[in-house]
């Protein structure tokens, strides 16, 4: 017997394993190259068209507060749930700020590379002229009896008035023309992607240095540009509040028209301005679509409403006149408003407030004792009003609306009802404890909002670019030509020999309109020669 040694397989040489630094670091390369794509990008700009449809279906607080209030009032369940899902404030909340930033992210990884793509492009020639030219979509060949190079010469200066960018090249056999046009195409394109880039940025700029104000002041009163005066406001992270415009308003008269079915016509404000200390004011007027503009600084109208006027004599005969305060409009048809008027302090040692909790109807008609609203304009104006009178919980260092009363003071008794009534300009009513309350009249407020947007210019020049990159786009047509003139005789220069030329050409989008011009052209760059074309221009 034979031993035969037995041979293990040789195994296969160890491949060494990757470690965890070099897994995260391929793992990171293919997520940034995933975001950075172009696919993602556009995937992003719709999620962030759809993230901003419900800013257009709820109120939001930046722009209408007292809707963001009635709807609270209106759907006591549904909206927490909605403000917990920042619903109402849809353009500030973590995952809008999130797809904003991912978008921006993923055009700049995207635009970058293809930007220094285009510039080598633009600054090399065209391509050589393929081997064979009778493979692409559109081509002719033609023989002529001229020189190889008089007819080169030809064919270059035809593409070259033709606004084509052109290349010669000569061989040993023959000459060939390389020539391309529409550029601009791909420039057009990279101008729109750059150009929303640079919106978004003038976007986000205006939103860190930018702010809103929004107060309602009553016709005969002003106000400055400033926080505290606001009663509500939106602020940039970046904004100094002590660099605000110094600019002051005065609200001299506000107009309201109505159509005959009682429908809002124009709303129109006239206001009196001083741009800073010391310089002398200027009058103008607003409207809800044309607002006072100065340094980056609107003024615009957002709404209206009315001011009650009203005088109250106390008992012991102390008379407080014009006791005044914004009524919100609960009904934007009718324009039936609700409101407080509070007295912090009536001045007899007390130490009790009044306040008046009232419904004016600008139009107002009463229906078994209950006053209700007819029409926006203030045809016959009526109010109905509640007297309190104890402590309004002002001092108790917990935040208060002005245009409420605070029910818990109400509830623990420590402000009580002392009576109503439904009044008519110059009615008074007598409350319980002897208050005569009367009322005076009314005057029209309204709503201002001063905004300061530094990106506005940035974002009109950005979207003008956009409309332009665009139009080069889709009007703009990229064609490449390649023309070959051989002639055998080239070296002797023997003339009785024709010269051959082929042409082909491609443009970009491939459709039959692009493929005809082609041909045409064809035809016009040799229709002066002494031969005829041997072969059409064909198509695949």
């Amino acid at each position: 017997m034979t031993d035969v040694q037995t041979r293990r397989p040789a195994r296969p040489p160890a491949i060494p394993s990757r470690g965890p630094l070099l897994k995260l670091g391929h793992w990171l390369l293919r997520r940034w190259r995933w975001l950075t794509s172009m696919r993602t990008a556009v995937v992003l700009l719709f999620l962030l068209a759809l993230a901003a449809v419900p800013g257009s279906l709820f109120p939001q607080r930046s722009l209408t507060p007292s809707a963001v209030a009635r709807y609270f009032r209106e759907n006591p369940d549904l909206a927490p749930v909605l403000d917990w899902l920042g619903m109402f404030d849809v353009f500030t909340s973590p995952w809008f700020s999130a797809v904003y930033l991912l978008l921006f992210v993923s055009l700049i990884g995207c635009l970058v590379p293809r930007c220094i793509e285009h510039l080598r492009a633009v600054r090399a020639d065209p391509p050589p002229v393929p081997r064979h030219l009778h493979r692409l979509p559109v081509h002719a060949t033609a023989e002529v009896s001229l020189p190889a190079e008089a007819v080169a010469a030809r064919v270059e200066a035809d593409l070259r008035a033709a606004r084509f960018r052109v290349s010669r090249r000569t061989t040993a056999d023959s000459v060939e023309i390389s020539a391309e046009r529409g550029r601009v195409k791909e420039t057009g394109n990279l101008v729109f992607h750059l150009s929303l880039l640079a919106l978004l940025v003038a976007l986000a700029g205006g939103k860190l240095w930018g702010y809103e104000g929004s107060i309602l002041v009553t016709e005969g009163d002003g106000f400055c540009n400033s926080f505290q005066q606001y009663d509500r406001y939106v602020a940039g992270p970046l904004v100094d509040p002590d660099s605000l415009t110094p600019l002051c308003f005065d609200l001299q008269d506000f107009r309201a028209t109505y159509e005959l079915n009682g429908t809002p016509a124009s709303f129109t404000a006239d206001i009196r301005v001083q741009a800073e200390p010391g310089v002398p004011t200027e009058q103008t007027t607003i409207g809800v679509n044309d607002p006072f503009r100065s340094d980056g600084d609107r003024l615009y109208v957002t709404g209206h409403g009315f001011t009650p006027l009203f005088t109250v004599t106390l008992p012991d005969g102390q008379v407080f006149e014009e006791l005044s305060a914004p009524f919100l409009p609960t009904d934007s048809t009718t324009f039936a408003s609700e409101g407080v008027v509070k007295l912090p302090d009536l001045g007899d040692g007390s130490g009790d407030g009044f306040a008046l909790e009232g419904f004016f109807a600008p139009t107002g008609l009463v229906q078994g004792g209950v006053l209700t609203s007819v029409d926006a304009r203030p045809l016959n104006p009526q109010v109905a009003i509640i007297g309190y009178r104890g402590y309004l919980g002002l001092e108790s260092g917990e935040p208060q609306s002005v245009f409420t009363l605070d029910q818990t003071q109400i509830d623990v008794g420590a402000l009580n009802r002392i009576g109503e009534g439904n009044l008519g300009i110059g009615e008074s009513a007598t409350l319980e404890d002897g208050t005569v309350v009367r009322f005076d009249g009314f005057r029209e407020f309204a709503a201002l909002q001063v905004s300061h947007d530094p990106g506005q210019v940035g974002v009109l020049i950005s979207a003008i670019s956009m409309l332009l990159g665009l139009l080069a786009t889709l009007l703009v047509r990229r064609e490449r030509v390649f023309a070959r003139i051989s002639d055998t005789q080239m070296p002797h220069g023997d003339s009785s020999r024709p010269t051959t030329v082929s042409l082909a050409g491609l443009a970009r989008g491939g459709n039959a309109d692009a493929h005809e011009r082609l041909r045409e052209r064809f035809a016009g760059l040799l229709d002066d020669s002494p031969s005829r074309l041997a072969a059409g221009a064909t198509a695949p």
